[in-house]
């Protein structure tokens, strides 16, 4: 009987069970959604309202509401000659940066490819400035720019602070140099993101198959050639993807920049997410203008992206 009741019961405790319990897919949805519903009002509730303050005259510590003034922000900030140089000085600095942290990383990874005694620790060494904040890095180079105690210009082989380079000041010898403490900057960008395209270098390098460069040998193909016709096309992918992350990083760089000069001297390294900082924080706090000016840069990054995007995936169809 109770064997009995056992076996006719089993099926009924089941449905109970189940009827009781929740499902596999009640439960991802009981954890998902709560987060998902917090993410997007979160995210998308900044994101609409700072478009909406962007067609708007106000500013956050007034009290009073936005007045709607439709795009005449946009208007202000693209006919700005002032803004567009800020602009004019991202580009530079993107260009300038991205570009010989492409071409110094890979000659790094072309380097340490080969296993030699030594080269685990070289290759960590490298990557430590890619591993520290870019405000610490930035209050780092500061004190080693300086032109009393600083080592950089001891190592250049200045003694005399008076005859010696001020980086940070945009000065040599006491003398204003155009654009000397923009290139300070830049160099310090390098210095620090150079080993993440290395990295990626690295990577590419590591997975081209041996018997590609073996076929090669077989058919006498010069270094020249294996370079140019097998080792830089298997690269190509990631190092792409990689300057495509260090253009959107640099384009909106601004870290770095406060920790080292905050602008200046004058308006030398003000890049436009600085200027952003500036227009709607510092003393000014003009909201409408920096989300219209938040907007414009989001389009650029957006267009800039679009395009690198386009001759990645060019460059995967081809190959």
């Amino acid at each position: 009987m109770s064997v009995a009741q056992t076996q006719t019961g089993t099926p009924q405790v089941q449905q109970e069970r189940r009827r009781r319990g929740l499902s596999d897919r009640a439960i991802i949805s009981l954890f998902i959604w709560p987060t998902l519903i917090l993410l997007i009002a979160w995210n998308v509730f900044p994101l609409f309202y700072s478009l909406f303050l962007s067609f708007t005259d106000y500013s956050a510590i007034s009290r009073q509401a936005p007045t709607w003034v439709g795009v005449q922000n946009y208007i202000d900030i693209l006919s700005s000659d002032r803004l567009w140089g800020y602009f004019s000085t991202t580009g530079r600095y993107t260009v300038v940066a991205v570009g010989f942290e492409t071409i110094l990383g890979f000659t790094l990874a072309m380097l340490i490819k080969e296993k030699f005694r030594g080269s685990g620790l070289i290759t960590t060494l490298i990557l430590i400035p890619m591993m520290l904040s870019p405000v610490v890095v930035g209050l780092f180079w500061k004190l080693m720019y300086n032109p009393t105690f600083g080592y950089f210009n001891y190592l250049l082989g200045f003694t005399d602070p008076t005859r010696a380079p001020d980086m940070l000041a945009g000065r040599f010898a006491n003398q204003p140099v155009p654009d000397l403490a923009l290139w300070s900057v830049v160099l310090v960008d390098i210095w620090m993101w150079t080993p993440f395209l290395m990295l990626l270098s690295l990577s590419g390098l590591k997975a081209i198959p041996e018997y590609l460069y073996e076929a090669a040998v077989i058919d006498r193909a010069s270094s020249w050639f294996q370079f140019w016709r097998i080792t830089l096309p298997q690269v190509m992918p990631l190092l792409l993807i990689g300057v495509l992350f260090r253009t959107i990083d640099a384009l909106k760089s601004f870290d770095l920049v406060m920790g080292m000069t905050s602008g200046g001297p004058g308006d030398q390294t003000e890049l436009i997410a600085v200027n952003l900082y500036r227009q709607a924080f510092l003393g000014q706090f003009r909201t409408g203008d920096a989300s219209a000016l938040a907007y414009i840069i989001l389009i650029i990054i957006i267009s800039v992206s679009n395009l690198l995007i386009r001759a990645i995936n060019q460059g995967n169809t081809e190959g």
